[in-house]
């Protein structure tokens, strides 16, 4: 098997594979509906009904066990608390207790709008995503509470902020339910403090609700937050799963899990719920026709003698995909940072980037420096591998003649291609391999350079400002292209002149491909490139002196 049809092969492949993820978001196998008028007030859903017993089930028995019930009528608006860290700034709503609006201090909208900050929770309507949570009772409406001030900031010197917020119901429980945050951290605690002073039993489910109206997004290559998964999803303990609001069983999703968690994605953010790993919590999703998906966990019946205290915590994230504030926050919570089905690959090459960036900082050479570690990794493959092609280079000319001689045979051609093949001691599909082995790991570093927070905005070189987003002169891929077409040089010439022309026009299709592709991926294509053309042209040197050597 001529090597050049294995490189023609491997580059149509990315193509159709390209198209196929173009296909699939620009036509999406969904019916169309149209979305209406949504208000933050109205369209929220119910809050959750208690469970039956002290202890979740081990089925939900029903779909609207979870997150339904009798909705009273409003009786408040409630009112806006501000909350600014250093890192978060939120809009908490008294009633309920519900984060309405949540942005990213840290992280612009785009270089251009430095002041313009990522809003990742929103209240209004066409951008509505809410964290609802709290303790399910006997009375479906969510509590008003109360609040000392309007206006809590972590001051400097403060490495911990509390929002305590206070109800007292009509039998005299008293819930105070606290946010606690804590400086350069996207995590929050949510805390219960229940005080029984009734003279009955108290029962009640802490619970979280995650609202999201969800248009769908156009695919654009321009854009890489078009391709990356944007939905709810969840972890049930063992597992990590997507769901698909527009998949008709995952958009009824009903499960009972301990030790799990639910989040809402997207590119770079997102937001998530972690309950007590210690206890088992049903988790649901509903969709509705006005594109609005309800992702809940209520947990299970907790009882409070009268004259008696309970205590009941869960986690909170908002905020980018940082890892290791993920990994600290819940378990495989760094799932989120979605690499697809190369996680088991994508995974090791972020961890070996990362350590990198700690001694480097600038990614763009730390993506450099380890796209030569990864190199170096294959060298004995693809030493190998390039052992292959100079002695096809080398010979050449005889397969010409061969293929002169007997093209009006194809039978004999073969024979006489694998007899020359036997003289020469050439393994046609020694090379085949290695090339096999590294398409997975350039697809993973692929998924790492376009999830991967850290990257976005992140400065590389003069006028690559960004890792994340297209060079916006097409240097980068212009360098690309010659480093393929020198690669192409080293190469064996195919002996079919068609062949030959297709493979010397595959550098300006790469070109065209990658130069709306993020500059990280291009800048370690080229990187990938330039080495494996040293090493090639390293390795055509000396095969070409052992060639000599044995004639002489």
């Amino acid at each position: 098997m001529d090597k050049l049809r294995i490189f023609l092969w491997g580059a149509a492949g990315v193509l159709l594979w390209l198209n196929l993820v173009t296909w699939q978001h620009d036509y999406p196998q969904v019916e169309s509906v149209a979305a209406p008028a949504i208000s933050s007030s109205s369209a929220a859903p119910a809050v959750p009904v208690l469970p039956t017993t002290s202890a979740s089930s081990s089925s939900v028995s029903s779909p609207d066990a979870v997150t339904t019930a009798v909705v009273a009528p409003e009786v408040s608006a409630g009112t806006k608390i501000h909350v600014v860290t250093d890192v978060l700034d939120l809009d908490i709503n008294t009633r309920g207790g519900d984060i309405e609006r949540a942005s990213l201090l840290k992280y612009s909208v785009s270089l251009d709008q430095p002041d313009n900050k990522v809003q990742l929770l929103s209240d209004a309507p066409a951008t509505l995503f809410v964290a609802r949570s709290g303790l399910a009772t006997k009375s479906a409406a969510a509590p008003i509470y109360t609040s000392a001030a309007s206006e809590y900031r972590l001051a400097d010197g403060q490495t911990e902020l509390n929002i305590p917020l206070t109800y007292t119901d009509a039998d005299g429980v008293t819930i105070t339910k606290t946010f606690t945050l804590k400086r350069g951290s996207y995590a929050l605690d949510v805390g219960y403090a229940i005080n029984n002073a009734s003279s009955m039993e108290w029962q009640g489910a802490s619970y979280v609700q995650l609202f999201r109206h969800d248009l769908p997004v156009k695919y654009s290559m321009q854009d890489p937050a078009t391709i990356a998964y944007r939905g709810p999803a969840i972890y049930n303990g063992k597992a990590y799963r997507k769901l698909k609001v527009t998949d008709s069983e995952d958009s009824k999703y009903m499960a009972t899990t301990t030790g799990g968690w639910m989040a809402g994605l997207q590119h770079y953010f997102v937001v998530a719920a972690v309950p007590a790993g210690d206890k088992a919590y049903d988790y649901s999703l509903s969709v509705d026709a006005g594109n609005n998906y309800t992702l809940t966990y209520r947990g299970p019946l907790q009882s409070v003698a009268a004259g008696s205290t309970a205590q009941v915590h869960e986690a909170l994230f908002i905020g980018p995909k940082l890892q290791d504030q993920l990994a600290a926050t819940g378990p495989d919570l760094n799932r989120t940072t979605d690499y697809g089905k190369l996680y088991i690959i994508a995974k090791p090459l972020f961890t070996i980037l990362q350590f990198v960036h700690r001694f480097i900082s600038n990614w763009g050479i730390a993506i450099m420096v380890t796209t030569m570690l990864i190199k170096l990794a294959f060298y004995r493959l693809t030493a190998s591998s390039g052992r292959s092609m100079a002695k096809m280079r080398t010979i050449a000319p005889k397969m010409k003649a061969i293929q002169e001689r007997f093209k009006d045979d194809r039978e004999a051609l073969g024979r006489a291609t694998m007899e020359l093949y036997k003289k020469e001691k050439i393994n046609p599909v020694a090379g085949c391999l290695p090339m096999l082995i590294q398409i997975p790991f350039f697809m993973g570093f692929y998924w790492v350079l376009l999830e991967s927070v850290e990257l976005r905005q992140a400065p590389f070189f003069a006028w690559v400002t960004d890792l994340s987003s297209r060079d916006p002169y097409f240097i980068l891929p212009l360098i690309m292209g010659a480093a393929n077409f020198a690669q192409f040089k080293m190469n064996p010439p195919p002996a079919d002149p068609m062949q030959a022309k297709v493979m010397a026009f595959m550098p300006i299709v790469m070109t065209v491909m990658m130069a709306w592709f993020p500059s990280g991926l291009v800048l370690y294509w080229i990187t990938n490139t330039l080495i494996s053309a040293l090493q090639q042209w390293r390795i055509n040197k000396l095969v070409a002196a052992d060639s000599k050597h044995a004639m002489a």
